[in-house]
């Protein structure tokens, strides 16, 4: 699919969202992506484009509200990253499921949430969270769903494993030294536990942040694979292109 439009839309009561979808009329499956630490930065309008280009509506909530970060800039983007707050993300991350819903290109009840490092948490607690809106979720390397101290002070998320019902997609690196094995484990134990659907799978010799082309962690080859898979969980449970 080659043609597709892309805009800033304003979130009811919210912030402004990117807005990527096919340009031939729909419906479609919809996705909610949430962002790294870095804002909503011309990297991730193009994986709402590189989603609306596979089929899928795309919006990307802007938790940030207008800031921006430079990859270098780690220090100020991780600094930003401490003042979020989970209820708040959760709630404006509610407000981009609603305006998905109530797009008439998009197909209400197959939405699905992607995240990448700070995002992959939020995209591991919106199955929780908003378990009756979504029908698969993607973890792209989140960073803080159940380490032994989170240097970001972000609570661990496993207590709410109990609450999610859509398959679970999770995405790592084996050189992610921010996120162990041991963190691996303790997650696959939970949702095993809990007797939910979930796939994991770790990429040999990619970095965290792996999936990001501008940056130096970017590794071509789990970044295609990532990408395929992920496309593949989608198109399993919300339809759409595979």
């Amino acid at each position: 699919m080659s043609e597709i439009h892309s805009e800033w839309l304003q979130l009811e009561n919210g912030p402004r969202a990117w807005y990527a979808r096919p340009g031939i009329d729909g419906p479609y499956p919809g996705v909610v992506i949430f962002i790294e630490a870095f804002g909503i930065n011309s990297h991730f309008q193009e994986v709402a484009e590189r989603f609306a280009k596979a089929g899928y509506c795309a919006i990307v909530p802007d938790l940030y509200h207008g800031k921006t970060y430079e990859y270098a800039d780690f220090e100020n983007a991780i600094g930003h990253l401490k003042t979020l707050k989970d209820d708040l993300a959760m709630q404006e991350a509610g407000l981009a499921i609603a305006e998905l819903q109530k797009r008439p290109e998009v197909m209400k009840h197959a939405i699905g949430a992607v995240g990448f490092c700070m995002g992959g948490r939020f995209a591991f607690m919106a199955n929780a969270v908003h378990a009756d809106k979504l029908s698969a979720s993607v973890a792209f390397y989140g960073g803080g769903i159940a380490p032994d101290k989170d240097p970001a002070g972000r609570q661990p998320l496993l207590h709410l494993v109990d609450q999610m019902r859509a398959p679970l997609l999770l995405l790592y690196g084996a050189e992610d030294h921010s996120i162990t094995p041991e963190e691996h484990g303790r997650i696959a134990a939970a949702l095993s536990t809990a007797k939910k659907r979930y796939t994991l799978t770790l990429f040999p010799g990619a970095p965290h942040g792996f999936f990001a082309d501008p940056r130096d962690s970017y590794r071509p080859e789990a970044a295609a694979e990532g990408w395929r898979l992920t496309l593949d969980h989608f198109s399993q449970h919300l339809g759409g292109q595979a």
